[in-house]
């Protein structure tokens, strides 16, 4: 007797762990700088050089770069901008890992805090979060037939399953030139910039896959001229493309993410050969997952009339799509200004932090808060330029109807709107939209058969049995059961007591007859 499968491809994270440490540092402000008399402006990008595994830890080589805007006093521009960058080693603990696993490691910095100790000498202090994981593919093999010659009653499970069909990663360059408005000057150097993306979109087709969204692009420069006056520039630029993606078809469920990776500004000349010219170079590192839905029936249970048959069974968990979600939800705050006037606002933006979710009953709790930052222009001679901060808190559920706690799936969350107005001099009024997507898929635990095994009947076994019998139905019997234990097929008692369906009643009397 033959059992005949059925691969089943899964994806799955192995092993995760999450740390989270300081790094800090004092910074002397070159030679070559101004001396600083008023902090505007800092960012953060945390890069990762190297990921060494080991025996159930990985070493994470790599550094914080950093950049800040600052006033300075002396003759020149107002603004200046330094930029350094903070070298790190951090060991994480991976039980179970080996030195030829694939790790993944992803850093974010959380918090940024740059703060003067005299004019020359900055102290940087950032919190980061870094996750290492090792993501596998593997196979479930699941029995969908039998071959062989004996009398066997098996019965089939219908299940409805999301299967992985495409798992990769994959690189998106973007190239863009803006050329800035008739009545802006000329750039003589970019102090301060600020790219994102905004309402992206993956579609899966024949083959491919295709991007679209915005890239939101801000400049704050100085100017040509004796002055030098500081400019802003802000924009939004759409963009779309195509990846090739072997294997991909339209109907299949894409959970795709991205990250900006690389970024680049340069000043590009004209057809005048004036510096007028922005040119963006942009790499997205985007996570491939495409999932394909299949209704699979497998074999679920077997037994023998003239042979003996036992199945081995193996505890599996396998999964079906939930649901594809998303959700927005508005915030708002008033962030108040200190030691000066607004006269008018240049920037705002924001990022969204997700500190915690949990389950609840139809659906995900999130918690965490907006991070946002507002430039603005103030009535300072000596510091004409000012930013504000605010962390504004946020909780929200995502609707998942039927979720339990171990169908999680990876939330991501990105502020889609950032609205900044003066209420007066020293007050704003700061209002978000934040959109949170997911694709959540529920977890189906069964037990496969793996292997059957044959044997002539035990003989003093079968002689017990009576070679016929009237039944009477008990509560939790089912035509199968009852078969299994008498080795005689379902059909057989359906035929013999003109059964038309196989819904039993508790007392109802059946007529078991074995054969031959």
């Amino acid at each position: 007797m033959e059992l005949l499968k059925r691969n089943i491809h899964m994806d799955r994270i192995r092993v995760q762990a999450v740390t989270q440490f300081t790094l800090e540092d004092d910074v002397n402000i070159p030679e070559s700088k101004p001396d600083v008399s008023a902090l505007n402006l800092e960012k953060g990008e945390l890069i990762i050089d190297e990921i060494k595994p080991a025996i159930d830890s990985v070493t994470v080589r790599g550094r914080l770069n950093f950049v800040v805007l600052y006033h300075t006093t002396e003759e020149g521009s107002n603004l200046v901008v330094l930029d350094g960058k903070l070298p790190f080693e951090e060991k994480i603990n991976l039980q179970g890992v080996v030195p030829s696993d694939p790790v993944t490691v992803d850093g974010e910095v959380e918090d940024l805090t740059v703060s003067m100790i005299n004019s020359r000498k900055l102290n940087i202090q950032s919190l980061v979060t870094m996750t290492a994981r090792v993501e596998e593919l593997y196979d479930e093999e699941a029995p969908v037939a039998i071959h062989g010659d004996e009398m066997v009653e098996y019965r089939r499970m219908p299940l409805d399953l999301a299967q992985i069909a495409i798992c990769k990663n994959d690189i998106f360059r973007l190239r863009e030139e803006v050329t800035l408005p008739s009545n802006y000057p000329n750039v003589f150097q970019i102090l301060w910039s600020n790219l994102s993306l905004g309402d992206v979109e993956f579609k899966v087709m024949e083959e491919k896959i295709t991007i679209s969204g915005d890239i939101h692009l801000f400049v704050l420069y100085e100017g040509e001229g004796e002055d030098h006056s500081c400019r802003c520039f802000e924009t939004a630029i759409p963009f779309s493309g195509v990846l090739e993606c072997h294997g991909c078809r339209e109907g299949m469920l894409p959970d795709i993410r991205y990250h900006l990776g690389q970024q680049e500004l340069s000043i590009r000349p004209d057809f005048d050969g004036e510096e007028r010219n922005i040119g963006l170079e942009l790499v997205l590192d985007i996570i491939i997952r495409v999932y394909e839905e299949e209704r699979l029936e497998i074999i679920s249970d077997i037994y023998g009339v003239s042979k003996e048959i036992s199945a081995v069974t193996h505890k599996a968990d396998l999964r079906r799509l939930l649901s594809k979600v998303t959700g927005k939800t508005k915030v708002t705050d008033h962030v108040r200004v200190a030691g000066g006037t607004v006269l008018q606002l240049l920037h705002s933006e924001g990022c969204v932090a997700l500190e915690q979710q949990s389950t609840v009953e139809n659906g995900i709790l999130l918690q965490g808060s907006v991070q946002v930052k507002i430039m603005y222009i103030m009535g300072e001679d000596d510091s004409p330029y000012g930013c504000a901060q605010a962390q504004i808190p946020y909780q929200y559920t995502l609707e998942v109807p039927d979720i339990a706690p171990e169908d999680m799936g990876k939330v991501h969350a990105e502020v889609e709107q950032l609205q900044v107005t003066m209420l007066d001099g020293e007050e704003m009024d700061v209002k978000a939209i934040l959109n949170f997507s997911t694709v959540v898929f529920k977890s189906v635990p069964v037990d496969l058969i793996s292997q059957v095994n044959v044997s002539d009947l035990d003989g003093s076994k079968m002689s017990s049995l009576p070679g016929m019998v009237i039944y009477m139905v008990k509560e939790g019997d089912n035509l199968w059961n009852i078969g299994k234990k008498y080795y005689v097929p379902v059909d057989s008692i359906r035929e013999l007591n003109s059964l038309e369906g196989d819904e039993l009643k508790v007392g109802q009397k059946l007529l078991i007859v074995k054969g031959n």
